[in-house]
This record gives structure tokens, C-alpha cells and sequence, in this order.
């Protein structure tokens, strides 16, 4: 999926960590801060790369790189900033962390990481998890949501998709029956049906199975979803079938309602911007293009301003 492209984009020739951790060390001594220094050189390394040169820093000053760079910045330049140097799974793990801790959850953000990710993106999340907090974020999942949302969320925590290419026909006829009777058919929602199929089939299979599903039962997935659930449940469901037809449509979508309208929402930006930029980021750029008749670059122009828009640019470069 266009990934071993995106990742070369990156690959900077002649990485030097030790030259970068004393770059970035100049840019933030005496009087002023030099943001352009410290956009070119993090916008321009891999996530690993980034890692390096916090280590680095660290054994050439004794301090943090972040606290540093906290100290030093502000704002949504300085999210942005913190984001890029932590790797994308860390860095999920806290977006995660912050939707559940204190007296609400944020269920839309959970069902944004944890029904997008692959079976390894989902284990490095836990991993990370368990490394920042010391905890389990399966049992922080489940003390934290309930119901039908708690059952789907569970299922995908458990990282079991297929992930072969082949597709069954004939469990795609099987599996789109199935769901017509769990849930067209008689709804009291037999979710388990919709949780099995749809955290566990791969993305192949689950295509064939949606188109079977038409023929079997008059209209499309996403239309019975919508008129037999509602709220989170609705949406985690809507959101696995979206990743299963076009990932990248779906993220595309997402940027662009974060941009649409009075407010920006800046913290999906920095989320989807940081945590794609070495997968699927440049077909998500491809995709926004087709959808909107504009690039994402034009559109984060002209909805952001000052070193958060040039760092997002370079990001996108």
C-alpha cells in the first residue's frame, strides 16, 4: 500500500543522530528559538531515526529532548512536535491513555486507533501501553466502555484478523447470510455475528463478503448498519467497513471534517498526519485529492498558520 515508498521519502542519506541532537541543541540556545531548524530536521526523519537522536541528546546533555523542547515551544506546534518524537505506537498508547483516564471516555478516538490498526499495529499498541503506564489496556478498555461497544472494541484488541490475500467465495455467501440473519433478518442484533466477521475476516474477504451481501440482501452494509444500531456501536461498525473498502478514503474523510467548517480540530490533524506519515500517507494525500478537487496540503494551508502549518507542509512534503 504504497508503504515502502513512504518510508524511503524519508530515509535520510547521511543520517547523522549525533549532528542532529547539536543542531536542535543550537536552535533552542540563547535568546530565541530557531522553529525552522527544528522543523527541517524532524519532518525530514524516520520515526527510528527520531529515536536516535533523543537518545543521542540525552547522553550529550543529560536532558530530555522533549523537556527541552516543552520548555521551548508551545502550543499546537509543540503537540506536533512531541508527537514526532515518540514512535507512532507510543504515541497512540497515549492518545488512548488521555480518552479513558479521568470522568469520560472518549469512545470516537478509541474506535478511530484501535478499528483501523493492523494485528501488529495493535500489539505494538499494547506493548507500548504496558511500557508507559504499566498497565493493561485490554482490562483499561473494558473497565472503560460497556456493552456492545466493550464487545467489538475487545474482539479487535485481540489482533486475530486474517491476514492472508486469498478470498473464500463461498464464506463470503456464508458470512453475509449470517449477517443478514443477525441482523436485517430478526434484530435483537446477534452482534456476535458482526463482531466475528468483522474483526477477524481480512480485508479481502470482508470486500467479497459486502458485495455478497447486496445481492443477498437488497442494500448495501452500511445502510442495515446505520438503520439497526446507533451511536458508538454504530460507528465502530461503520468504521471497520470503511478501513475494510479503503483505508486511506476513510483517514481522507476524517481530515477533511477536522478542517471543514468554523473550528479546526487540531489534535485529529496531528494524530493523522504523524501516526500515517510512514505507512499510508501518501495515499491518503492521493485520496483526499480525488474526494475534494484539492491537495491536503492546500487544505492544511489554508486552515492552519504559522510553525504548526510549515511543520504539518514539511510533513506532507
Amino acid at each position: 500500500m504504497g508503504s515502502s515508498h513512504a518510508t524511503n521519502k524519508h530515509r535520510h542519506h547521511g543520517f547523522d543522530a549525533d549532528r542532529d541532537a547539536k543542531k536542535i541543541h543550537s536552535a533552542c540556545k540563547g535568546a530565541g528559538t530557531d522553529e525552522k531548524k527544528i522543523i527541517e530536521i524532524l519532518s525530514s526523519r524516520t520515526s527510528e531515526q527520531r529515536q536516535q537522536i533523543k537518545q543521542k541528546y540525552k547522553s550529550l546533555y543529560s536532558k530530555d529532548l522533549e523537556e527541552v523542547l516543552k520548555g521551548e515551544l508551545s502550543g499546537n506546534f509543540e503537540k506536533a512536535v512531541l508527537a514526532l518524537l515518540d514512535l507512532p505506537c507510543e504515541y497512540e498508547a497515549r492518545e488512548l491513555r488521555k480518552a479513558m483516564k479521568g470522568a469520560g471516555t472518549d469512545e470516537s478516538l478509541l474506535i478511530e486507533i484501535l478499528c483501523t490498526r493492523s494485528n501488529k499495529e495493535i500489539v505494538n499498541v499494547k506493548e507500548a501501553y504496558k511500557r508507559l503506564f504499566d498497565r493493561d489496556l485490554e482490562s483499561d478498555v473494558r473497565s472503560d466502555t460497556s456493552g456492545s461497544l466493550r464487545k467489538i472494541l475487545v474482539t479487535v484488541l485481540e489482533a486475530t484478523r486474517d491476514e492472508t490475500q486469498e478470498v473464500n467465495e463461498e464464506l463470503a455467501v456464508q458470512d453475509a447470510t449470517d449477517l443478514y440473519k443477525a441482523g436485517e433478518g430478526r434484530w435483537g442484533t446477534d452482534e456476535l455475528a458482526f463482531n466475528v466477521v468483522l474483526a477477524k475476516r481480512s480485508y479481502g474477504q470482508l470486500r467479497a463478503t459486502f458485495q455478497a451481501y447486496e445481492k443477498v440482501c437488497g442494500k448495501n452494509i452500511e445502510e442495515s448498519i446505520k438503520s439497526e444500531t446507533s451511536g458508538d456501536l454504530e460507528k465502530a461498525y461503520l468504521t471497520l467497513v470503511s478501513c475494510a473498502k479503503d483505508c486511506p478514503g476513510y483517514f481522507a474523510t476524517l481530515l477533511h471534517k477536522s478542517m471543514k467548517g468554523a473550528g479546526t480540530d487540531e489534535d485529529t490533524l496531528i494524530r493523522i498526519l504523524v501516526t500515517r506519515a510512514e505507512s499510508d500517507l501518501p495515499a491518503i494525500q492521493e485520496k483526499f485529492q480525488q474526494m475534494y478537487k484539492k491537495s491536503l496540503a492546500e487544505a492544511v494551508r489554508s486552515d492552519t498558520s504559522g510553525d504548526f502549518r510549515k511543520l504539518l507542509l514539511a510533513i506532507l512534503h
